[in-house]
């Protein structure tokens, strides 16, 4: 199982968001540059990156940090955040990103979906954000109306070669990511899951290994709030 620690970016810094609420942010000293080499330094793979002032603008804010991020490292990295159109697509996996996750914009437009899939064969993950089953868009500040299940199902045969499932109430909590209802959209997807929001435990990393159709995990403020160590959580990536 792939482990993703994670990488927001706001205003060139680390930062983490509580139920993804831009009022309710921990920045932290370390730079994304840094904090990624740290990550490589460990034996980190693969690499989860949000770029927030891209989700806020919808610009390819941070291009130039995740450019070098991917080519001081030669990490796998996915990376999201306000992608709205096939040229900031073309423009991160011209700067080595692996994937690039849409979300919003796949959700209010599943044709522009379904064009960067055909476009772009490999490289599309799908961010599902989701509150009490339905899906969340514009940075979780507004409700689609749309059950997360039935969107899925209407997109599965596009193209889609990841998902990444965030349960919202569980996101920056540390209380457990929401298994019950990731296993529920792994049995419905076409494609690998990544599992995210509130990992708060090494337990949570291993239950993850035992589900079906998981491809990973991400772990984000539980690796900068020291509840998990990176050494142990590293030990985990050959385990």
């Amino acid at each position: 199982m792939k482990i993703f620690p994670a990488i927001d970016i706001k205003d060139k810094k680390c930062v983490r968001l509580i139920k993804g609420d831009f009022e309710n942010k921990t920045e932290y000293e370390t730079s994304p540059i840094d904090q990624a080499g740290k990550y490589k330094d460990y034996g980190f793979k693969n690499l989860h990156i949000v770029d927030l002032d891209g989700a806020l603008t919808g610009e390819t804010v941070n291009l130039d940090i995740i450019k070098d991020i991917v080519g001081k490292f030669d990490l796998k990295v996915e990376v999201g955040g306000g992608i709205r159109n096939l040229d900031s697509n073309q423009k991160y996996i011209d700067a080595g990103a692996e994937k690039v996750i849409l979300g919003s914009a796949a959700i209010k437009d599943k044709s522009f979906l379904e064009e960067a899939c055909q476009k772009f064969l490999n490289k599309i993950a799908l961010g599902l954000d989701a509150k009490d089953g339905y899906l969340s868009v514009s940075g979780w500040k507004e409700s689609s109306n749309q059950l997360t299940l039935d969107y899925l199902k209407e997109v599965n045969d596009y193209g889609i070669n990841r998902l990444i499932y965030t349960d919202i109430n569980r996101d920056g909590m540390k209380q457990s990511p929401n298994f019950e209802e990731t296993s529920k959209v792994a049995d419905v997807s076409n494609c690998p899951v990544i599992i995210s929001g509130g990992v708060s435990s090494m337990e949570d990393v291993k239950k993850a290994k035992g589900l079906k159709n998981i491809e990973g995990i991400i772990v984000g403020k539980a690796i900068y709030d020291g509840d998990i160590e990176l050494d142990e959580l590293a030990r985990e990536i050959n385990a």
